[in-house]
């Protein structure tokens, strides 16, 4: 049986499903993370794993109360609701850091990734050499993942509802960041900065009563693509709980070793101090895309040459995303030891 929750519990409730949906929107960074440091993971996977046969039956029977009660519809909807405020509002705000403040944005994350390693380990229990070999596998697949080559971009309807069903992959496995999967597939900007505008100019003109976006073939074009990517994500979503609800009961401490060494893995992935690797035409010129954006093809990583004050801050924000992560695990025992 779910707990019952108070207004307070709510409010918590849609501000985690603001910092998940942030953190899906970054590359390298997981949703799923947030989930895992949040303290709602298992729910999280569960919950989804109620999507099934039955609660489609209940559903169609119009027997709507208990089809909310049966898939914990509560959680759900207000974790999904803090995901919906996070893509209008921290999505933006996050577009604009990256350009303006790249360096600190991902010194940030850094740290907050490191942050959540060690909130994720401290409480494993004893490691032996069976879960230690699991959490090399999972530093592999993270290091592997981190260094492949980005392909180019693709609005095929049905490879934008693949890129769903693999992107939603960040929110049901915490370490591996489906905006990053995306900037591999090819499709980071087309399915979550161009599609996701589309659709908030689309709201824009629709509040100003404005309707002559319907006539824009670009813009149902862009909505179009999103509608198919949000489909899969939701087919994704449901079948990957399911699988992840199984692995979860039977193999719970192997799976968090696999997920710990992931994202130790995944960390060169958000490493601050990189440079972007362009495409080049065959006279070593960069090659832009449809929109005009220059096509980056990875990045070349390096350590820090001088110690100057842009690295010295950098150093700070890493350690403010370490403090983030435990802050916020310290805030929430302490509220849940006075209002629980």
């Amino acid at each position: 049986m779910y707990e019952n929750r108070s207004f307070s519990d709510k409010v918590w409730l849609v501000l985690k499903g603001l910092g998940m949906g942030a953190a899906n929107k970054v590359p390298g960074v997981s949703g799923g993370v947030v989930a895992f440091v949040a303290g709602f993971y298992e729910e999280f996977i569960y919950s989804l794993q109620k999507v099934n046969k039955k609660a489609f039956k209940l559903f169609i029977d119009g027997r709507f109360k208990s089809f909310y009660r049966y898939t914990n519809g509560q959680f759900l909807s207000l974790l999904i609701l803090g995901m919906v405020i996070s893509y209008f509002s921290v999505s933006k705000l996050l577009d604009y850091l990256i350009v303006h403040y790249e360096l600190f944005v991902w010194s940030a994350f850094f740290g907050m990734i490191i942050g959540s390693i060690y909130f994720i380990a401290k409480d494993f229990g004893d490691w032996n050499r069976k879960y230690v070999g699991y959490l090399l596998c999972g530093v592999a697949a993270g290091v592997a993942i981190s260094f492949l080559e980005p392909a180019k971009e693709n609005s095929n309807l049905l490879f934008v509802f693949f890129c769903g069903i693999i992107s939603v992959s960040g929110m049901t496995l915490p370490g591996l960041s489906g905006s990053f999967i995306l900037i591999l597939l090819g499709n980071y900007v087309l399915l979550l900065v161009d599609s996701v505008n589309s659709l908030f100019d689309t709201f824009a003109d629709v509040f100003q009563g404005d309707f002559s976006w319907i006539y824009n073939a670009e813009r149902i074009e862009l909505l179009k693509v999103l509608a198919v990517f949000s489909l899969g994500s939701l087919v994704g979503l449901v079948s990957l709980s399911h699988l992840l609800a199984y692995v979860l009961k039977r193999f719970k401490k192997a799976t968090y070793a696999v997920i710990i060494g992931f994202i130790a893995g995944s960390l060169g992935v958000v490493w601050p101090w990189k440079e972007k690797k362009y495409e080049l035409d065959a006279f070593g010129q960069i090659q832009f895309d449809a929109n005009g954006r220059e096509i980056i093809r990875g990045y070349n990583r390096f350590f820090p040459s001088e110690f100057n004050s842009e690295t010295i801050l950098a150093i700070v924000f890493i350690i403010v995303g370490v403090a983030i992560v435990l802050s916020l695990d310290w805030f929430d025992n302490h509220r849940k030891r006075h209002h629980g």
